[in-house]
């Protein structure tokens, strides 16, 4: 009886073991609907509001200079003092999160937006697209969805915490897509992974909303310019301080974001090393030739919003939901940008850091923001 007992518990273990084995294989293999691709479809899908969204929030600070910002001076009449990585902090796109806090209104205008790039496979099925116009689709559907996520928690100064573990947003399975439950890690670990061959390329496409990750872009990704952007913030990232710096001819400093994405370089230091060498520029090139080992530890978990860690110090932000909205149904976005900077007054520290971003964009001359007096922002497509 007792060996009866006994192979019965050992016959359900296995059989138990095996589901878990089975679910866990299924988990990383990219699911049916996704698999396949037409490359010699000529159909595009249309991120018209995307767009308006991206160009009408996004402030594009250009190229990073790899100065160190100044130390932050205790503000008249406060004895507020905050903590930034000084090399970082003036690094990487922002977006107005301000004006979703406390706006239902501008909230549901950006949840539409994720609903209709969600539905998209349901009305013409992936395969339909070329494998460059399914990038694009994914990346796009991830950062709108991250924005999303991000919107519902700020303002949260540090992200950390809701960007690491198994009950991170970017863990839960927040997306059906075609049937499919997704989660943001099943797009960029399973979908990208698999289907474009462990490229590197892509994860420069995806924005984690921190400082510490790559920049959001001021306009969708397209299937026709999906890799050349994807080039564009590869270098972008790489040379700046967030991205890689020189330490000694020992060590050479990288980007924890590198480690987190681990898998894109299986012989992590030599694939890496690789990689950064095809983009890496100035007196960094040469110290990365000569360092012996790579260290994955800049880090700077700090959400990319406007105001940052002066936010309390700063005077209230345009919030005009109806400009949102007009943003989200396709309508020039450039009338939403004027509106929210004229409704606007910065503080000291945050228009002298404004006004910076507008010194240095005008020495590079391919500014896409300019900021006129009191702080307000008048803003042009790229595009």
């Amino acid at each position: 009886m007792m060996n009866k007992h006994l192979f019965s518990l050992v016959f359900i273990a296995i059989m138990i073991f095996s589901v878990s084995a089975g679910a866990s294989v299924e988990s990383t293999t990219v699911p049916e609907p996704f698999q396949r691709s037409d490359d010699s479809s000529d159909r595009v899908i249309d991120y018209t509001d995307v767009n308006s969204l991206l160009d009408a929030l996004v402030l594009d600070t250009g190229r990073s200079d790899r100065k160190k910002a100044s130390p932050q001076k205790q503000a008249t009449g406060t004895r507020m003092k905050f903590s930034v990585n000084r090399a970082t902090v003036n690094e990487g796109n922002r977006f107005y999160f301000e004006v979703f806090e406390d706006n239902d209104r501008n909230r549901q205008m950006l949840r539409r937006i994720r609903d209709r790039l969600e539905s998209i496979p349901f009305i013409t099925p992936l395969e339909k697209y070329s494998r460059d116009e399914q990038l694009a689709y994914w990346l796009n559907l991830y950062n709108v969805t991250i924005l999303d996520e991000i919107v519902n928690i700020y303002p949260q100064r540090k992200l950390e915490d809701y960007l690491g573990g198994k009950e991170s947003i970017l863990a839960k399975k927040t997306l059906v897509v075609a049937g499919i439950p997704l989660s943001l890690n099943d797009i960029q670990f399973t979908i990208l992974k698999q289907n474009y061959n462990s490229n590197p390329l892509v994860i420069y496409g995806l924005y984690q909303g921190i400082i510490g990750g790559p920049s959001i872009r001021k306009s969708a990704y397209t299937g026709k310019y999906v890799y050349g952007d994807l080039i564009e913030n590869a270098i972008e990232f790489i040379n700046s301080n967030r991205g890689t710096e020189g330490k000694n001819s020992k060590v050479f400093r990288v980007s924890a974001y590198y480690q987190r994405n681990s898998a894109f370089f299986p012989d992590f230091q030599q694939d890496l090393r690789e990689h950064l060498l095809t983009y890496l520029e100035g007196e960094e090139l040469n110290e990365l030739k000569t360092a012996r080992t790579l260290k994955a530890d800049i880090s700077d978990w700090s959400v990319t919003d406007l105001y940052g860690n002066n936010r309390n110090l700063a005077g209230s932000f345009g919030t005009n939901s109806a400009a949102l909205a007009g943003a989200a149904s396709g309508e020039n976005s450039s009338r939403y940008a004027s509106q929210a900077g004229a409704a606007s007054r910065y503080s000291p520290a945050v228009l002298a850091h404004l006004q910076a971003l507008k010194r240095k964009k005008e020495a590079e001359k391919t500014g896409t923001v300019t900021i006129e007096e009191l702080g307000q922002v008048e803003e042009e497509s790229n595009r």
